[in-house]
Formats: structure tokens, C-alpha cells, sequence
């Protein structure tokens, strides 16, 4: 039986309360004056006048309680064919050590941090060092354009920068000491010091005085015996600023305080991930992203679990069955995948045949978020894995899960396509463009009634007022999420497109999400796609783009026909629905995110800005190709 309805209750009786007993589970130099100040920030602060350390949180306690020689860090680098495994003590040795180099170099409680990393436990180590000074770091995806870095530099105004020499990839190796030293160029704030991983596979030479090598700093201090101490920070100070990935305009610095984050994480890992304290949990993310800061690094480690460093792709490092090795060989309990990652492996793998080869007797449960899970693809996994497949639906700005199915409290039956019921926290409401409420099942505007919950950004870094404007002013009261969906009479959240993809055709607010669904439904499809294109008599056309699972081999116009016809169907003449182009490839962000914004873009002819996250951005140039050869580009449908 699940005990979310009671939970969830007992949080709606008792805000404060409910918090207030989560918030044992982590330790405080001195406790909070108030739990939740509403005077405070814009919609109120959680644990005002409470002090306490998130790297102390993290690692050190544990060592305390006679952890030490628990797993904390599994490296597993296909690409570089490296496997390394920290425990909570070596794991202090190198947190410590780090601190005490960036300490020499001037970083002191509060100042800035930029972390420009690969997929390497060193990007753990920095991260967990800055909290342990009390410094804010802000992780900037390593591979980022030199523009988009110094933005963020300019903006975090960061006192040193710790970097690697390259970033490994399948089939390609990035340089970053050069993307890093272009960027310095162009920022108007210079860091004092980078201090600078060098990795085997290409070395970089080192900037004279500015320069610091990685590993000779931190080997001398470690020889030498140095460390520091974990500096007591307010609990509504910031751990660390996280810039949303900018495809346009002035990217925004979203905030993280140290009190409210632990309490949330710390809840969500038992509660909702059902994980326990010595077993493995495995995001397989990237630390630049929200989901690499949430569990890569800071939730299994406040918990006492391992977490897995993974430098390396669904497929291609070397296959379709490198997930599943990973959880055999580490023991995982639990992976957290984004959608995206799921369908090219069964592009890869229709059959789920590479499976059945690993061992999965830790395994219990995936989870999925990042990206719309479409019933298809959790069928397939669920079929496949023979383990529950759980969706749920978080953004940077929270940190955490707005809606989800916790297992730890005992799952409720799962409806596809949902993203499970709100957490407790979480009062979401579906609002039409008057901020009116709609009826249950009716397509709106995905909102949270304020004030968000622990972890919930406080502000922007530098940008009090666009904070206000971006999310706050358009439903006074609520948080607008700018994501569009549904709430169905029982309760479940459904998200079916951010609200910029929700098309209007001749009058019909339309849902693509609801369109890619149907399209992902049929057989030979992998991945797909649906854009508003412009139309000069209604408005906009929606306009499918899609990618066939390996050995599909259909005629393009002959499946174009079955999608129309399922479209049909399934949603309506009113859907409009006449084209779906085939492509090799949709383009993404890195962390599996569709640019359906930058295709729209391209469809309807208009000048775009290259996305600063892009995976590969030669994906475009295949996009405008097939657009083109079907006469799709600037052409009313």
C-alpha cells in the first residue's frame, strides 16, 4: 500500500511542521530561528538563522559515524577504459585538500567558483570543496563556447576557475584549456587562478602565475598534510549558482541555498528514490547539469550512498548495452535517466537483446525525467527491464521532484504518460492565460502555488527583478513553470510541452507533446518531433519530424502516411497533421533536451542563434537539408 495520500496530507496540514521533522536528518551547527520565515526573500526562506556545512553534510559526518571506509565515488570512464571507487575517507582526503589549495589561492566564504569540467571525480571533488570553504560554485558544462563561458564569468565574477585539459568523447577528443583561455579573453572579469586538471589523453600547457596544476597542488598538500575545515555558512546562503543553458539571450543564474537544498535532497532520497544509506544510485547526467548536481553529487552523498561518475554515452561507448554493464559491474539499485538517453538505446536495440547479458540482481527501479517520457518508450522498458519505470517532472529552478510516484513510500499504480501526483510541497494548479482554474483533464498552464518548498530558488543571481518578471508576475502568488499540461481527476500531472510548444492552429490551443506521443506509439519509430510551423491562413501547421528504429526500413512517404493517419485517429482533423519528415538525427542539448525552438526556426526560415548546449550542431545542418528537400523551409504548409 502507498502512503503518498497521507503524506501528502500530512504536509498540506502541517507546512512548517512536516519540514521541520525532515530537517532532523541533517546536521546543524545551530538550528534555525524560524523553519519557514515568510518575511524573508520574496515568498519566504526555510531555516532562518540555522548554520550548518553542506560538504560536512555530504562527506564528513559520515566519516564521524565510522563510514569511512563506505563506498561514496564510483569513476567509470568507457572512454578512457579508467574504473576508480573512493570511499567516504579518501573521499575527505581529496575534498579537503582541494579546499585547502583553493584557500591558498584566496577563495574565502562566499566568493565565486566557476567549475569547467568533463564527466571526472574531480568535478565531485571541486563542487564539494567550494561548499566546504563556504564558496558558491557555478558548474559551467565542459565543451561550452568560449562566448557562453565568459558570460558566465562575467556574471558569477568567479576568483578562480578549476578546469581540465580536455574533455573525451566518442571518437572525438575537446580541448578546453583553449575554449578556457578565449573566454578569459573576452570576460571583463579576470579570475586570479584556474587551477587546471591535466588528463593523460592531451595535456595543456599552463598559463605562467595564473596557472595551477591540479594534481601537483593537491598531492603537495595531501603529502603535507593540509586541509581545512568545514566554515559554518547561514543555511539561506547560496551553495551555488547554476546558469539555465542561455539558447537565448542573457542565461539566467539560478540561486541554491545550503539549508532548504540538504532537507529536500535528503527526503527525496528515501523517500521518493527509495535508496538506502551504502547502496549505489547512478545519474546518468552530466555535473553541469541540475540533475548532476541534485544526485550526482550532493543527494546520494547526504544520504550515505554511493554515486556513479559516468563518462560515457548510452550508445556508442561501445554499444547499446553499456547502461546495463554499469549496473552490473556497480551494483546499482537505481539509475536515473533522462528519455532521451532510453530511446536511442532502443533505437540501437529494438529487441532489448543486449539486456538479458548483464545481471541485474541489485537493480529495483528506473527512474526518468529531463525530457517527456512518451508511453511507448516506458512500455519498452518496462517490458524489457521487468522493473518499475517511474517518470517524474523537475526544473533547475526547484532541484528537486515536482511530481513523481515515491517509491519509498510504496508506488501508486503508474498512468503513462504521467508524471506521477504532486509531491508533497508542491500545491500545482493548471491555470488558463486569465490565471483562472480549468476543469480537471483541460490543457493549461503548469503552476506552484507559493512559496515553493526546501531547495526552491530564492532569486537570480544579479537579477532580483527578472527573477520577479520571468516567474513570479504573470500568476501573482504561484510559480509560473512554463511548462503547459494537464491535471486528470485523479490527481496525476501530465506535462505535455513547455508553453512555447503549445501550437495554435486556426484557433486550437494544441499540444505537440500530445502529438509526439501518438507519432512515438507506432512500431518503427525511435524519436520524434512536432513543431509549429507558420502558416499564412491558420496560424501555424504542426510539422512531425521523426527517426526509425534500426532495421525499419519503410518508404519515407509511406510511413509519413500511416503517422498522418494515426494522428487522425487519435487526436483529430483538428490537429491539421499532413507532414512528418524523416531525419537522421533530431538535434539536442546535452542533456537530451529536443531544440524544437531552433527547428521551428529553421522551418519557418528565420535567423536562430546557435543553442549554447547543442550536442553536435552539424545536426542542424542535416535538419535544414531535409526541410529543404520537401520544400518545408520559409513556405507556408
Amino acid at each position: 500500500m502507498s502512503r503518498y495520500a497521507e503524506t501528502y496530507a500530512s504536509w498540506r496540514a502541517d507546512p512548517v511542521g512536516f519540514w521541520q521533522q525532515a530537517a532532523e536528518q541533517i546536521d546543524w551547527f545551530t538550528p534555525a530561528k524560524s523553519v519557514f520565515n515568510p518575511a524573508s526573500g520574496v515568498y519566504g526562506r526555510w531555516f532562518d538563522g540555522a548554520t550548518c556545512n553542506t560538504c560536512y553534510n555530504c562527506v564528513d559526518r559520515h566519516v564521524v559515524a565510522g563510514n569511512g571506509d563506505r563506498l561514496a565515488v564510483v569513476y567509470d570512464s568507457p572512454v578512457t577504459g579508467q574504473v576508480a571507487r573512493y570511499t567516504f575517507g579518501e573521499l575527505q582526503d581529496q575534498v579537503s585538500a582541494l579546499a585547502s589549495v583553493l584557500r591558498g589561492l584566496g577563495v574565502t566564504k562566499g566568493d565565486r567558483v566557476v567549475i569547467y569540467m568533463p564527466m571526472v571525480p574531480e568535478a565531485i571533488f571541486a563542487m564539494l570543496a567550494c561548499a566546504r570553504l563556504g564558496a558558491i560554485h557555478s558548474v559551467v558544462f565542459g565543451g561550452f563556447a568560449p562566448q557562453e563561458l565568459a558570460t558566465r564569468i562575467d556574471d558569477a565574477a568567479p576568483k578562480v576557475v578549476i578546469s581540465a585539459s580536455c574533455g573525451i568523447e566518442p571518437g572525438r577528443v575537446i580541448a578546453y584549456k583553449p575554449l578556457l583561455d578565449e573566454a578569459i579573453d573576452l570576460s571583463e572579469n579576470k579570475p586570479d587562478h584556474c587551477v587546471i586538471l591535466q588528463r593523460d589523453t592531451q595535456l595543456c600547457d599552463l598559463t605562467p602565475v595564473r596557472d595551477v596544476d591540479y594534481a601537483e597542488a593537491v598531492e603537495t598538500a595531501l603529502a603535507r598534510g593540509e586541509g581545512t575545515e568545514c566554515v559554518p555558512v547561514d543555511a539561506t546562503d547560496p551553495l551555488y549558482i547554476l546558469y539555465t543553458s542561455g539558447t537565448t539571450g542573457q542565461p539566467k543564474g539560478v540561486v541554491r541555498d545550503n539549508g532548504g537544498h540538504m532537507v529536500a535532497l535528503k527526503w527525496t532520497m528515501e523517500h521518493h528514490y527509495d535508496i538506502k544509506p551504502g547502496e549505489v544510485f547512478w545519474a546518468a547526467s552530466d555535473v553541469g547539469w541540475v540533475v548532476g548536481h541534485s544526485w550526482i553529487c550532493y543527494g546520494p552523498l547526504l544520504h550515505g550512498a554511493a554515486t556513479v561518475v559516468f563518462e560515457g554515452k548510452p550508445v556508442g561507448t561501445p554499444d547499446a548495452g553499456t547502461f546495463w554493464r554499469v549496473i552490473q559491474d556497480h551494483g546499482v539499485a537505481a539509475l536515473f535517466a533522462a528519455p532521451t538517453a532510453l530511446r536511442a538505446i532502443k533505437k540501437e536495440d529494438p529487441k532489448g537483446t543486449l539486456i538479458g547479458e548483464y545481471d541485474f540482481s541489485k537493480f529495483r527501479t528506473l527512474f526518468l525525467a529531463g525530457e517527456r517520457s512518451d508511453p511507448a518508450t516506458i512500455e519498452w522498458a518496462q517490458e524489457k527491464l521487468d522493473r518499475p519505470v517511474i517518470d517524474h517532472w523537475w526544473q533547475t529552478e526547484t532541484g528537486w521532484a515536482m511530481s513523481g510516484n515515491p517509491v519509498g513510500l510504496g508506488a501508486f499504480p503508474v498512468k503513462l504518460g504521467s508524471t506521477g501526483k504532486p509531491m508533497p510541497g508542491y500545491d500545482i494548479r493548471v491555470l488558463d492565460d486569465a490565471g483562472n482554474a480549468v476543469a480537471p483533464g483541460t490543457l493549461g498552464n503548469i503552476v506552484c502555488k507559493l512559496p515553493l518548498p526546501p531547495a526552491g530558488f530564492p532569486t537570480l543571481w544579479n537579477a532580483p527583478d527578472r527573477f520577479i518578471s520571468s516567474y513570479m508576475a504573470e500568476y501573482p502568488g504561484y510559480y509560473a513553470t512554463s511548462d503547459a499540461g494537464i491535471i486528470d481527476e485523479d490527481g496525476y500531472v501530465f506535462i505535455m510541452a513547455r508553453t512555447d510548444d503549445i501550437i495554435n492552429v486556426a484557433g486550437h490551443r494544441l499540444s505537440t507533446g500530445a502529438m509526439e506521443e501518438v507519432i512515438g506509439s507506432h512500431p518503427d519509430i525511435a524519436e520524434c518531433a512536432v513543431v509549429g510551423k507558420a502558416d499564412a491562413l491558420k496560424g501555424q501547421m504542426p510539422l512531425g519530424l521523426f527517426v526509425t528504429n534500426n532495421g525499419a526500413n519503410r518508404d519515407e512517404s509511406e510511413l509519413e502516411r500511416e503517422l498522418v493517419q494515426l494522428i487522425r485517429a487519435k487526436i483529430g482533423a483538428v490537429a491539421a497533421f499532413k507532414h512528418a519528415i524523416e531525419v537522421k538525427r533530431l538535434p539536442k542539448t546535452r542533456s537530451g533536451k529536443v531544440l524544437r525552438g531552433t527547428v521551428q526556426k529553421i522551418a519557418d526560415g528565420e535567423s536562430f542563434k546557435m543553442p549554447a548546449a547543442i550536442d553536435d550542431p552539424a545536426i542542424l545542418d542535416e535538419i535544414s537539408a531535409a526541410l529543404k528537400a520537401h520544400n518545408m523551409i520559409g513556405e507556408p504548409v
